[in-house]
């Protein structure tokens, strides 16, 4: 795929010789790619990201794989704390009210796909940053399409296989702790993040639901 190299100035060396073990999606909440792309490469704001993808397809790398990206901020996944070392960091060019475009998804999984066999990365190691910040960031957010990926092998699919036995946060903060959910944080926001991964369209108190569409975490 073609790969456009536009390199910022915001990144830095992966800390204590990690190596890439995730990917982490975000939107960029602007209203325009080339906006973005500014802010991302103004050494001001102190923020990148590996690449960024437009809503036409384009991909723009912004940061070597080699290097730690200044993506994902404070939070945690799996117990560990400092994501960007051991994270590659996906933009995608998204103001946070309108659907991810078709030519944009397939660039994606073109992209995911050669990232997560060059760096042998799992499809349980394509994460969302809401899901490493809980209560923190949203994005990207509960338009995008995660099953489109877990049927491709590109992110961990959704459970439904097994039936839960009563509405419970216990069961629910067990299960989740296990998927990688490792940050401290209420039960509002546990329940409020897990919807937005596999169940964007729940509301209301948790239900029999919420802990059955959560993968087994096998």
């Amino acid at each position: 795929m073609k790969i456009d190299q536009v390199p910022s100035p915001n990144f830095g060396p992966r800390k204590e010789g990690a190596l890439p073990s995730l990917v982490v999606l975000h939107y960029t909440a602007m209203e325009t790619a080339q906006a973005a792309l500014e802010r991302l490469c103004d050494p001001m704001y102190e923020v990148s990201a590996h690449y960024l993808i437009t809503r036409t397809g384009q991909v723009w790398q912004l940061v070597d794989e080699q290097h730690r990206a200044w993506h994902a901020g404070a939070g945690e996944w799996a117990g560990v704390r400092d994501v960007n070392s051991h994270s590659i960091g996906i933009e995608l060019d998204n103001s946070s009210q309108h659907p991810f475009p078709e030519p944009q998804m397939c660039a994606l999984e073109r992209l995911l796909h050669q990232i997560m066999q060059r760096w042998d990365i799992p499809p349980e190691g394509v994460i969302g940053h809401s899901d490493l910040a809980p209560g923190r960031k949203v994005d990207p957010g509960p338009r995008f399409d995660w099953q489109r990926l877990a049927l491709g092998g590109l992110a961990r699919p959704a459970g439904g296989r097994e039936q839960a036995q009563g509405a419970d946060y216990r069961v629910l903060r067990t299960k989740a702790k296990a998927l990688g959910y490792t940050a401290a944080m209420t039960d509002e926001v546990l329940l409020n993040t897990l919807r937005l991964r596999y169940r964007p369209w729940g509301q209301g108190a948790l239900c029999e639901a919420d802990i059955e569409a959560l993968p087994s975490g096998d």
